[in-house]
């Protein structure tokens, strides 16, 4: 994959900020960064991305899409997550996206995304999506809810490069749907893809707890939810929480 630059490095603080400036090579359609420490690794808002050294995968992916709106920046995410989803499934059952961007094995968190896209004339210039997956890690000190690791599923040991190729190639393909045009069959994956994408569940927003199922996702990252009145509602990130068990909830 010539146009492909993966680079290894010992450690980093995040390595979304290694790739933040970092320009690649002429004719590399994607760069990608593997970290085995990072010292100030990001979850969503002011969480912190937990993650032992030597024992995980965390990465970012700097890629330029060609053609893609401002408003439908979102595919590239879906594209990450779905990438994130067909690795795992080489080593286990039960991995969905859980809205918008984390991929889950059951109830619990097995990897998390950030992304951030540069924005020219309307349309994405670049966009960085930086990856931690959990693989060998079995215990969790940080105050995450639910995390998990291939390791604590599957009782043993797996191999992070062998992950690591298949998300990379994964992530390929799907960035040449996006580069062909092919954003609703992306998003079209990513809605069957979704965790608690059947059945009624429990969320709570600013109103507090309540009971629905999801009814869609937007191309532009909107969760739809149906009450059992008929109602909808309508949320961006962080305006809802799923609640995972009755001590916990998660919008992470």
């Amino acid at each position: 994959m010539e146009h492909i630059k993966t680079i290894f490095i010992e450690e980093t603080g995040s390595t979304i900020d290694f790739l933040r400036y970092y320009r690649g090579e002429e004719g590399t359609r994607m760069t990608v960064v593997c970290a085995e420490n990072q010292t100030a690794g990001r979850g969503q808002g002011t969480n912190r991305w937990e993650s032992e050294a030597g024992k995980n995968l965390l990465l970012a992916v700097k890629a330029y899409p060609k053609n893609v709106q401002a408003r439908r920046q979102f595919v590239l995410l879906e594209a990450g997550s779905l990438a994130v989803k067909d690795a795992l499934e080489r080593h286990t059952d039960g991995i969905s996206v859980k809205w918008p961007n984390d991929v889950y094995h059951g109830d619990s968190k097995i990897s998390g995304t950030l992304s951030e896209c540069t924005i020219a004339h309307g349309l994405v210039t670049s966009c960085i999506i930086g990856t931690g997956i959990n693989i060998n890690q079995r215990l969790f000190a940080g105050d995450a809810p639910n995390p998990t690791s291939l390791a604590v599923i599957n009782g043993k040991d797996a191999d992070r490069m062998e992950v690591l190729g298949v998300f990379i190639r994964r992530l390929s393909a799907y960035l040449d749907m996006i580069d062909g045009g092919h954003h609703d069959d992306i998003h079209a994956m990513y809605k069957e893809a979704l965790y608690r994408r059947h059945g009624i569940h429990a969320y709570r927003d600013k109103d507090g707890e309540f009971d629905a199922t999801i009814e869609s996702v937007s191309p532009n990252g909107m969760l739809t939810l149906a009450t059992a009145d008929g109602k909808r509602r309508e949320y961006a990130f962080k305006e809802v929480s799923f609640i995972i068990n009755s001590n916990q909830s998660n919008n992470k």
